[in-house]
């Protein structure tokens, strides 16, 4: 690591006025490891709001799965299927969730290893990849969180156009797209296991319609 690098890695920013801190909570400027931390602690609080989302929709899926078994005992096979065909949304939601969660579990896991390697461009470059795709796939149902982690991909960006600057490495955009693929997928597997694990199946003979492209916004 050059001593110049070393310099704009390690360095810590001076007291700064309130107004200054704010301008730089969507663009900080200055030294790369507290802004790369900062930006760290934005996408963990990011986990824990799709945690507390996830339980929302746990709690509906239970709600309206006994509501489904409530029919189906009754032999309300028509309110059954309406129950069904909800739920079947719900649990779609709930897999897009834990999805988005542990893409972003694993590229809090590779932030941190940076900070203690200083191994910046090659793991940021993934990192703001698979931010992109999450955020896009967040954008119709947590509006909130697409702007959020749009503003923290532009934090790591910058950080690795001046970490390959300071330190004369370049990007390779290949192996950086072959990567974040790599974590997308290995969530998007890991996903579809804990959701099998996580939820009864339906009663045999009830039958749910082709989910629709389109699903529902959470609320709080």
């Amino acid at each position: 690591m050059s001593e110049r690098f070393g310099k704009k890695w390690e360095s810590r920013r001076e007291e700064q006025p309130f107004t200054t801190r704010i301008k730089e909570a969507v663009r900080p400027p200055g030294p790369l490891k507290p802004r790369l931390d900062f930006a760290v602690r934005r996408i963990e609080l990011q986990v824990q709001k799709l945690d507390q989302a996830s339980e929302r929709f746990s709690q509906r899926d239970k709600a309206i799965f006994a509501r489904i078994v409530d029919a189906y005992t009754k032999h309300d096979t028509a309110r059954a299927n309406v129950f069904a065909n909800e739920l079947a949304e719900i649990r779609k939601m709930e897999k897009l969730i834990m999805n988005a969660r542990l893409a972003l579990e694993q590229i809090v896991l590779r932030l941190r290893t940076v900070s203690e390697l200083g191994d910046v461009v090659s793991t940021l470059g993934p990192a703001v990849g698979v931010l992109r795709s999450v955020r896009a796939g967040l954008a119709s149902v947590f509006p909130e969180a697409e702007t959020e982690l749009g503003e923290i991909g532009n934090i790591l960006s910058g950080i690795m156009i001046e970490a390959g600057q300071s330190s004369g490495m370049t990007i390779n955009f290949d192996t950086v797209n072959e990567d974040a693929q790599k974590i997308l997928t290995e969530a998007a597997t890991v996903a579809e296991q804990r959701i099998k694990e996580k939820f009864p199946e339906l009663p045999p003979g009830i039958p749910t319609a082709p989910v629709g492209e389109k699903a529902p916004t959470e609320t709080s």
